[in-house]
Formats: C-alpha cells, structure tokens, sequence
C-alpha cells in the first residue's frame, strides 16, 4: 500500500547491485527514506539517478568500524533508523565439491557472512526495542537443499540464516524482527531487457523479492520474526 512506510528510515546495504535498482523502486513508492550503502560510487550515484531522492553512503561493510560509523551517521542524521535489508551477494561454485578451492569458501564466507555480523551487530542497538525495527535477509534455496556443486555457496547462505534466525530470537519481545526471503537464481527487468528471447521461467523475479521485502519491513508483518519467506517454489 503506497505510503505505508511514511516516516520511517530503511538503511539498504549492497543497494547498488543486480537485485538494488528493484528493490529500493519499490520501497520509495511506500515513502520511507531510503538510506543506500555500496562500495562503488558510480553504482550509488546511478541507483540515486535512476530512483530519485535517497541517501548514498559508500561504505566497506568488511570493516566493522566503518559500519557502526555508517548506522551511528544515519541515526545521527535522520533521529532513527528503522529497518536494514542486506542485498549483499555474490557467487563461485560449479566445481565438484572434491574441487572445491578453499579460495571459494575465503570469498564467499567473508562477503555473505561477516557484511552480515557486521552490518547486524551495527544496527542492533537502533533496531532493538523500536516497533518498526526490520531486519531482512535475502538468501537461496542452496541454504537448505544443497548442490555438491556449490557447496561453499551454500554453507556460507546457511551460516548468515543462521545468523540472522539468532538475531531474531536476540529481537524477540522488543518489537522488532529478523526475517529471511529465500530465492532461487534471479531475473532482473535488465537481464530480461538484455535477453528476450530467454527462458526465465524457473527463475524468482526481482519484483517478487523487492514486494516480499517491503512486506517484511511493514506493520502486516510486525508478528513474522525468525521466519524464511520462500520464492522459489518446490524444489
């Protein structure tokens, strides 16, 4: 429902990548104030043109000191904040799982994990005890139904559900919540736009996750925490 954010402040982390440009369109037709993180300025200041007006930080989610600066910033600058969403991803697999480079799991568990401890242990204090305090998850079906062949991929999406499932019992009885959208590959409007003629049919619309998302960070899910919204399907 447009305008069902009014007033609040969203922090969106990784904003500026595939699944962002979506995502953050959809939360700024509910009218809260967008509040977007990336490590790349040129990204930022695309999704910035592109959406209109939102506040662009860039900022090393690897760096847990420049992240609680970042959420002290915003809370400094708007009065509060009151919802994160972690879009943070990236990929590397297609290897048997005897093939499996340690490098792979190095990557993949620092840039799915810790953006995550980091970024939640920042925002946990301006989260915690505040009615509309949302934390959201995107994550993959790989979590829970693994493929040998992405192996590393998989653990470390488990690992930051986990995480997160325990943030969520950290929120439990102050108001606030933690909640995961889990989805299968995903389709962009500009991956369709580049590819028409190709079947996306097996794939989870960016539009699905960015209306699940703003679903999670409204008042209709204030009783949902420690939950996974599933995208994907059966498997």
């Amino acid at each position: 429902m447009p305008g069902s954010l009014e007033g609040r402040v969203i922090a969106i982390a990784g904003a500026a990548g595939n699944l962002g440009p979506t995502v953050v369109r959809r939360l700024a037709s509910d009218g809260p104030r967008l509040c977007a993180c990336g490590r790349d300025r040129r990204g930022l200041n695309d999704l910035a043109a592109d959406v209109g007006e939102i506040d662009t930080d860039v900022v090393d989610l690897l760096d847990p000191e420049a992240t609680r600066r970042w959420a002290g910033e915003l809370a400094e600058r708007h009065g509060h904040v009151d919802g994160l969403v972690h879009l943070v991803g990236g990929w590397r697999g297609g290897m048997p799982i005897e093939e499996s480079p340690a490098e792979d799991w190095e990557f993949l568990s620092t840039l799915l994990v810790e953006t995550v401890q980091n970024a939640t242990q920042s925002f946990v204090p301006l989260l915690a005890n505040n009615p509309n305090g949302r934390f959201v998850l995107v994550s993959s079906g790989q979590a829970q139904a693994p493929t040998h062949t992405n192996a590393a991929y998989a653990a470390a999406k488990a690992a930051s559900e986990a995480w997160t499932l325990a943030l969520a019992h950290r929120l439990k009885g102050t108001g606030a919540t933690a909640n995961v959208v889990v989805v299968g590959a995903i389709v962009t409007p500009a991956m369709r736009a580049e590819e028409p003629a190709r079947d996306f049919s097996t794939f989870t619309p960016a539009e699905e996750i960015a209306e699940a998302i703003a679903y999670l960070c409204s008042d209709a899910a204030a009783s949902m925490n420690g939950q996974r919204l599933t995208l994907r399907g059966a498997f």
